[in-house]
């Protein structure tokens, strides 16, 4: 079904896409967007990848480590078998919390059976292939360079023959072998012995952070590797979170929506943290926090809807014209122009994750004030533009418009500005915050609703379905049992969903009318029809939805109506936490009847 097979692994600094065959088809280095040095996704013969490759008689089987975001390839054939281990390092090493992270990946061939055979097909493409590279093999490494840049070097270590590797000849394993590629070169032995090491600190790191997640009778696995997904996607030397690990992997085959992803948003970002403290990771919840104060340099900063991953305000958009894209799906993208853009929703869920700073783990009263000044300059900037168009949650490039979905998240970002307000004890600013809430409020039921099609609209100014109106609920503007939001549930559900998917709209924008299935929205409504008493549908629905994942349980962006395989950037942010979301509904219902013996 779905021909999108990748595994992906990191260490919150950088990240691999591997696929279902052991071969490393996209990865940047030594950060999540630095410039790629395999990018076989974007472009099979320029791109550059970093394979293990057998014969066709061997069969090849891949798996995630239990409870961890490494990676095992199998190979198995008559003649004998081996494994793959694919790995970025990642541990603690000391009581400050700080973490041993470098930019390298390791692949651990470890022998099971027999003496198998392969190749290596190792062709770094530095600079996303814009560069030509030079190997120079040393008496421990080979090092890659390029030949416009020779500062832009890389490292090959191993225990195989550097000849053999650099040639793609023939190996026979006799025993186990490691292949270590790193950004510096290494001051240390890199020998069997510390590729194993590393392999077992890594290892007890993932376990032990899984091991802090909440756990559910009912999905915990899937549950377990979206949250483990979701970690994979921050960025702990600031506390971004990206939406996604690559770039222009297209939403429809040979269209042009395709775009860097590789950005944190305030909104995916804020979703994400809200989850990850739902399931019980504070830590990543306090960094991202850090990062929010860091973007904001002095009082009269504004905010944007996105930053680079250190916090950059300028993300300068360009196109790859050599690279052919993902499956002949051009422009290739780098940056994200979208970083001018007004979407009025984005405060909204950025104070709802701040309001949960506030309950769960404030800090030092310096912290508390500093958190403060950025919700008082957050509150001034959607009492000055809630009443303005805007792009909307879909960042859709044609004319700005009264997005109704907006609106409501002006109304999130006030509401939880007064909780937070009252939890400080700040009683004058309370009632004049509350005062804005609810003529937002009005607002919307007023000019939101629409009786021609009984139903909230997407915009005030037409009679058309957003996917997005469905959490309305979720975010506490409506109730579940308010005749409003069932109608509009029931009116979205008929108008949008197609094929047992969801799409965003169905409306034509600045690139037409969409053609696959944006998957959060679909996760979105199994939600909606849950809080309705459509529970069995819902179930159903999701049970369905689930299955569309890739072979390891990740989801990218967008599904194709038609074969369900995967499209858009991948794997995404947005994609796993509605599932842990949506799964948490039904895990925590199934809890709870545990107890309650009719």
């Amino acid at each position: 079904m779905d021909h999108f097979k990748y595994g992906v692994v990191g260490n919150c600094r950088s990240a691999a896409l591997i696929s279902e065959k052991g071969s490393i088809d996209w990865f940047c280095f030594p950060e999540f967007d630095s410039p790629s040095i395999f990018a076989k996704i974007l472009d099979q013969d320029k791109g550059g990848c970093f394979a293990i490759l057998v014969d066709n008689h061997y069969s090849v089987t891949q798996k995630y480590i239990e409870h961890t975001n490494i990676l095992s390839t199998s190979f198995t054939s008559i003649e004998g078998s081996f494994e793959v281990i694919d790995f970025m390092p990642l541990y603690r090493i000391d009581q400050k919390h700080d973490y041993f992270q470098p930019p390298e990946i390791h692949r651990l061939i470890r022998l099971k059976r027999g003496n198998p055979r392969f190749r290596i097909d190792y062709r770094p493409a530095l600079n996303y292939a814009r560069d030509e590279v030079i190997h120079r093999s040393g008496a421990t490494y080979v090092k890659t360079f390029s030949v416009q840049n020779e500062i832009d070097t890389i490292y090959l270590y191993s225990g195989l023959d550097f000849e053999k590797i650099l040639k793609g000849s023939e190996i026979v394993l006799i025993h186990d072998e490691f292949l270590m590629l790193s950004n510096n070169e290494k001051l240390i032995t890199i020998d069997q012995n510390r590729v194993d090491l590393e392999f077992q600190r890594t290892r007890v790191y993932w376990m032990n952070w899984s091991n802090r997640s909440k756990k559910y009778t009912l999905y915990n696995d899937i549950i377990e590797r979206s949250i483990l997904v979701l970690k994979l996607m921050s960025y702990s030397r600031s506390g971004a979170v990206l939406a996604a690990l690559t770039t222009s992997i297209p939403e429809s085959i040979g269209e042009t929506r395709n775009w860097d992803y590789r950005f944190c948003w305030l909104r995916d970002a804020s979703m994400s943290i809200e989850t990850l403290l739902l399931v019980g990771h504070q830590g990543t919840a306090k960094r991202f926090m850090i990062f929010i104060k860091n973007i904001l340099k002095k009082k009269s900063d504004t905010f944007q809807i996105m930053y680079g991953i250190r916090g950059e305000r300028i993300l300068t958009e360009e196109e790859l014209t050599h690279l052919s894209g993902y499956e002949n799906s051009r422009p290739v993208r780098i940056g994200n122009d979208a970083y001018h853009q007004k979407q009025n929703d984005s405060f909204g869920y950025l104070m709802d994750v701040i309001y949960q700073y506030y309950r769960y783990f404030p800090g030092t009263l310096d912290e508390i004030e500093d958190m403060f000044e950025v919700v008082k300059n957050m509150v001034k900037t959607v009492i000055d533009d809630w009443q303005k168009p805007d792009k909307s949650i879909w960042e859709i490039r044609g004319p700005e418009k009264h997005f109704v979905f907006s609106k409501i998240m002006c109304w999130v970002a006030i509401d939880r500005a007064v909780s937070i307000a009252k939890i400080l004890h700040k009683e004058e600013i309370t009632s004049e915050w509350l005062q804005v809430a609810n003529t937002i409020k009005e607002d919307v039921l007023a000019k939101g609703w629409k009786e021609e099609i009984q139903s909230f609209s997407q915009t005030y100014e037409n009679l058309e379905l957003d996917s997005s109106l469905l959490l309305m609920e979720a975010y506490g503007f409506i109730s579940p049992e308010d005749e409003r939001y069932r109608k509009t549930v029931e009116a979205v559900y008929r108008s949008l969903r197609y094929k047992g998917l969801m799409f965003r709209y169905n409306t034509s924008d600045d690139f037409g009318v969409p053609t696959s299935a944006f998957t959060i929205c679909t996760f979105w409504m199994i939600r909606a029809l849950f809080v309705i008493d459509r529970q069995e549908e819902a179930r159903v629905m999701f049970d369905e939805m689930i299955t569309y994942s890739n072979n390891l349980g990740l989801f990218s962006e967008d599904l194709d109506f038609e074969t369900k395989s995967q499209l858009g950037n991948f794997p995404q942010a947005y994609s796993h936490l509605a599932l842990i979301n949506t799964a948490r509904l039904f895990a925590e219902t199934e809890d709870l009847s545990r107890f309650i013996k009719p």
